[in-house]
């Protein structure tokens, strides 16, 4: 790197980080950093679409959108980022068409719109079953091409660190380590689903900007309110699961238990649409009355040609597993999935830390209260996303932050072995779906015997040590919430 000092750095390459780049200033020097490669991010996962009320039809409004939202979060969102996320959908829906988003349309050229559950109306955008594949392939293709933007995958954020005027964040490429310095870091990493024994998330969902925001003294907040999708492919042995998307449910699948009954009837009058935190509860009690985790997903009556079509990456996967969608049942189960808390910002996602902002799934809006409603996940990272450039635009002033060089421990040694999978493990047992307070009381001790190793071991600094301090960290305020 020939200037390691920058305007700002966003740490994260899904939909939140590259489209606050894209709005930023162009005259503001921007580092965005990619813990993998570029494409590897959970916006990339998303499969359902884009919630939005955009030109609106006779029959969906805001206030739909916002009640819609009110309902599957439990009354517990705040008023204030909610009224800016349906607001300013669809001013962002524009802009991402713009761009060259390729949303499916019908036979006459319209936009199409979807059902999913816990939406009084069709109002999710989507590209198959692709959706967030497809949007954030586009956002990228635009800020690649900023001369004003360097792009660099496979580095690590190791630390970040306050200084005078700004942030120097050590970063961690090629087995080499580097301090770089900016005005002003946005948070774009994503989830915490790796600290889970199953997960929807991709591989880098360790909670890394969290915990480096709760280090440097920004407030996280609800961090317990996790959710778990109740449509994950279910073959009892990956790690990273296959989602089968809520607008499965939402364009017609039933919900069978082990006797390839439906069974939603026995708890919630909205059937398979309820929203998910509803069904996947619902899944756990049916499997106790049942005394069977066997689940499924019934939409063979739609057909070949209809489901092939509708849901090209589902069908291609489940054929790889043996399993054709339109003569076959999908075997299915809850599964971690996304994350409602996190670092708590404000309506411009700027955190209590001046300079510091976060966006995405990382981030707590407050948007969702105490369950997301389907699709508004990649609606938030858009809104807020542009939200926090138009507050660094403002807030920016010229010049440079104070030098500052990280050290590294001299006699280091690596890690022990097993920490990760071991908090994987607590949290499986202790805080999934229906929480065991027992279990979850005395993971809390373990989690917190960890996290304290870590923080006071002279440990090498690297991909291990950061991952595991970062799940131990966020283990551990999950489980302080709720013991």
């Amino acid at each position: 790197m020939e200037n390691l000092c920058y305007d700002v750095i966003i740490a994260g390459t899904g939909v939140g980080g590259l489209y606050t780049a894209l709005n930023l200033p162009t005259e503001l020097k921007i580092l965005i950093i990619s813990k993998r490669e570029l494409e590897l991010c959970n916006s990339a996962l998303a499969q359902g679409g884009v919630a939005a009320v955009y030109k609106p039809v006779d029959d969906d409004n805001i206030d739909l959108h916002t009640n819609d939202t009110l309902i599957a979060g439990g009354f517990k969102n705040n008023p204030d980022s909610l009224k800016i996320l349906v607001t300013e959908a669809a001013g962002e829906i524009q802009h991402i068409l713009d761009i060259g988003v390729d949303f499916d349309r019908d036979a006459d050229g319209e936009l199409n719109r979807t059902l999913e559950g816990g939406h009084s109306r069709r109002r999710i955008f989507h590209h198959k079953d692709s959706t967030g594949a497809e949007v954030t392939a586009k956002i990228r293709e635009a800020v690649l091409k900023l001369p004003n933007v360097t792009v660099m995958d496979n580095a690590l954020l190791c630390r970040l660190k306050k200084i005078g005027g700004g942030f120097a964040a050590d970063i961690l490429k090629d087995n080499a380590h580097m301090t770089c310095t900016a005005q002003h870091v946005v948070l774009a990493t994503g989830g915490i689903g790796r600290v889970y024994d199953y997960t929807t998330n991709s591989a880098i969902a360790t909670g890394d900007g969290i915990a480096m925001a709760y280090e440097l003294g920004a407030g996280i907040k609800n961090l317990s309110l996790i959710q778990f999708h109740p449509t994950a492919y279910n073959n009892k042995e990956s790690r990273e699961c296959f989602l089968i998307s809520e607008s499965v449910r939402g364009e017609g699948a039933y919900l069978l238990n082990c006797n390839k009954e439906r069974f939603m009837d026995r708890y919630d009058e909205r059937l398979e649409l309820a929203p998910r935190d509803v069904v996947s509860r619902s899944i756990i009690l049916e499997s106790r009355r049942t005394e069977s985790d066997e689940f499924y997903l019934d939409i063979r009556y739609k057909g070949r040609e209809y489901l092939s079509g509708r849901f090209p990456m589902i069908f291609e996967f489940l054929l790889s597993q043996g399993i054709d969608m339109s003569e076959d049942l999908i075997p299915i189960f809850p599964c971690q999935h996304y994350l409602m808390g996190g670092i708590n910002v404000n309506t411009s996602a700027q955190t209590e830390v001046n300079g510091l902002y976060a966006v995405g799934e990382c981030s707590h809006t407050g948007v969702h209260g105490n369950n997301r409603l389907a699709s508004n996940s990649l609606l938030e990272a858009l809104v807020f996303g542009h939200q926090a450039a138009i507050d660094i635009a403002k807030k920016h002033i010229d010049g440079t932050p104070d030098s500052f060089t990280f050290t590294q421990p001299e006699n280091a040694e690596p890690i022990p072995r097993g920490i990760r999978t071991e908090i994987r493990h607590i949290m499986q047992q202790s805080f999934f779906v229906i929480p065991d307070k027992q279990k979850a009381l005395g993971g809390f001790e373990r989690v917190s015997a960890i996290k304290k190793m870590l923080d006071t071991g002279n440990y090498i600094i690297d991909r291990d040590y950061v991952e595991a301090r970062s799940l131990a960290t966020v283990a551990y305020l999950i489980l302080k919430e709720v013991i």
